[in-house]
Order: C-alpha cells, then sequence, then structure tokens
C-alpha cells in the first residue's frame, strides 16, 4: 500500500496537467499513488492521459462534473494512502516537498496536517517574486478565522484519519471550501508548518473568481459554521472573523482590478472592527487603493512586483 495519495482533481486542465503530473513524479519521496480525477472534462484529458501517461503509480478515474470538491472527495474515497496530499492540476510542487511533509507527520503524531509556505507563478510557470509565507503551528483554529494559513489546496498533507472523523469537502460550496475544510481539521488536530517555499501556485485568469457575492455567501456560511459549535468566550471573535474576510475580498478585488469593489469591502471591514484602521493589512490595502486612483493600476502592478521580488529574496534567505 502506497504511504501518500496524491489526488488531482482535473476539469479541463490538459494545458497545465502533464506539467503538475511530472511534478509528482519528480518527487525524492517515491513511495505514493497519484489520482487524477477528470472531473467531467470537455477537453482532451483523457485521451492524453492514456497515450501519454505509462506509471503504474498514476491512476484516471473520470466521473461527471462534481465540482472541485466532489472531485477531491472521489480521490480521498478511492485513496489507499495512510496520508493524503491535495494538489489542483495547474499547480506545481518542489522536488522535496511530499518527503518533508511526510517526515514532519511521522514525527509528529499529534500533527493533524502539514503545510509549507507558497511561491506564487505566472500562467508559463514563471515565478512572479511574491511568496505567502505564514508561520502558524500548534492549535490554529483561531488563526485561521482571520487568514487561511494554508494559502492553498495544493499545500496540506493530511493524514487519512482526518478525514474520516472531520468528513468530507462541503461540495455546496463553490468557493472558500479549503478553509472550512482546514477550520473542521484544526479543532480537532494540530498543524506543522514547513517554511520553505515548497508549492508553485498558479495565477491566471481562469482562477481569480470575480463573483464577489458568490465568495461573500460562501465565507459568511464557513465563518457561521465555525462558530456554531465555538464557546461562548470566544464568539467575540466572530466580528474580527467578518472584518479579516471583507479585507480578504477588497484584495481579491484589486486583483481583478476592480478598486472601487475593493473600497466598498474596506469600508465593510472597518464597520465590522474599526480598530482594524491601525492593522498592518488595511494600511497596505490603503495605500494599494490611493496608488491606483492616482497613478493607474499599472502603476501600482510595477511598485508591487518589486515589492514582492525584494521581500521574496529575504524570505528565501531566511529559509536557507
Amino acid at each position: 500500500m502506497p504511504k501518500v495519495s496524491v489526488v488531482i482533481p482535473a476539469y479541463n486542465s490538459v494545458a497545465y496537467l502533464p506539467e503538475t503530473i511530472n511534478s509528482v513524479l519528480s518527487q525524492s519521496f517515491k513511495d505514493f499513488e497519484v489520482l487524477v480525477i477528470n472531473d467531467g472534462s470537455t477537453d482532451a484529458t483523457e485521451e492524453w492521459f492514456t497515450q501519454n501517461v505509462k506509471d503504474p503509480r498514476v491512476k484516471l478515474i473520470s466521473q461527471e462534473n462534481q465540482g472541485l470538491s466532489g472531485a477531491r472527495n472521489t480521490g480521498i474515497q478511492y485513496a489507499q494512502g495512510d496520508y493524503i496530499a491535495l494538489l489542483d492540476a495547474d499547480d506545481l510542487w518542489e522536488p522535496t516537498k511530499l518527503e518533508k511533509q511526510v517526515l514532519c507527520l511521522e514525527a509528529n503524531p499529534e500533527v493533524g496536517l502539514v503545510y509549507t509556505w507558497t511561491a506564487l507563478i505566472d500562467q508559463y510557470s514563471k515565478p512572479t517574486g511574491r511568496i505567502v509565507a505564514h508561520h502558524a503551528e500548534g492549535n490554529v483554529w483561531q488563526t485561521l478565522l482571520e487568514v487561511n494559513v494554508v494559502a492553498s489546496g495544493s499545500n496540506p498533507l493530511i493524514r487519512r484519519d482526518c478525514f474520516d472523523n472531520v468528513g468530507l469537502f462541503d461540495i455546496n460550496l463553490s468557493s472558500n471550501e479549503d478553509r472550512d475544510m482546514w477550520l473542521r481539521i484544526a479543532s480537532k488536530y494540530l498543524f506543522a508548518v514547513i517554511k520553505e517555499p515548497l508549492v508553485l501556485y498558479r495565477q491566471h485568469q481562469g482562477n481569480m473568481s470575480k463573483d464577489f457575492s458568490v465568495m461573500l455567501k460562501n465565507c459568511r456560511i464557513v465563518i457561521e459554521r465555525a462558530f456554531a459549535s465555538a464557546p461562548t468566550e470566544i464568539l467575540h471573535l466572530r466580528n474580527r472573523s467578518y472584518g479579516s474576510l471583507n479585507l480578504y475580498l477588497a484584495w481579491k478585488a484589486i486583483d481583478s482590478r476592480n478598486y472601487q469593489q475593493a473600497i466598498h469591502f474596506r469600508q465593510q471591514a472597518i464597520a465590522h472592527l474599526p480598530q482594524l484602521v491601525f492593522s498592518r493589512n488595511y494600511i497596505r490595502l490603503s495605500i494599494a487603493i490611493s496608488l491606483i486612483r492616482l497613478f493607474g493600476f499599472q502603476f501600482y502592478k510595477n511598485c508591487i512586483n518589486l515589492s514582492h521580488f525584494i521581500s521574496g529574496s529575504m524570505l528565501r534567505k531566511v529559509a536557507k
């Protein structure tokens, strides 16, 4: 039986899937199976797989379209490994990603999920210079109410037991399903972090949601679900969660070049938690909005790219 099951949901992603699978096959840790869940693709995913994938560890499971959560759930149900790694079909892993995560779980039986830092790449697999780095570990439930430290669904290695105890992904959530799952796991297990950028998250138009009303609705569902079973002494954190949620959506609006929508979410954040005006995140957001209003989006983008390059270089030096 393989130690790790890698679950790759794939929907019309044949343009990226070959590179993604190669990044798994290039892992220094070799005791794994790969389950590619063809989620009702209308491109040439099945034909490409049949003609090109010869490694017996890689299997294709085709189904009618059930969405990201449904595809992940199918993979988890078929998985035979003790540990489950999720990987979106357009993202990549550094070669030592699984090895370091497996070693962490083997050495820390109380940990249910281990994540790493994330480096962002563009649609051509070139680094953008930005690294998403969080340090939260141990009991991270409260932290997850404000920020998704795991950063992406391609990041975590999770004990199979976690899904047995907290259930599968919610197929009714079309966004924020990741944080919903991490919160459920964090309510019962400790988290650990590998402080290296071992996941390469691809940014392209296909994975940038612009439907903010749906995102807001799903985020509210996740927050209310999390607090439904929370002890009364921490219910005051609900407003903090909503404040952080609106700052998150404001940044999403910036990414979509909609600074007017970003202003709206910034106002909502302060309505929920006025003291956010003193936070570093709020100040950075306000600077971003001002730069876009005064000089345009391209000027802001040039500034942010330079900032990401400098901070990314510093984080890589720290990791080494």
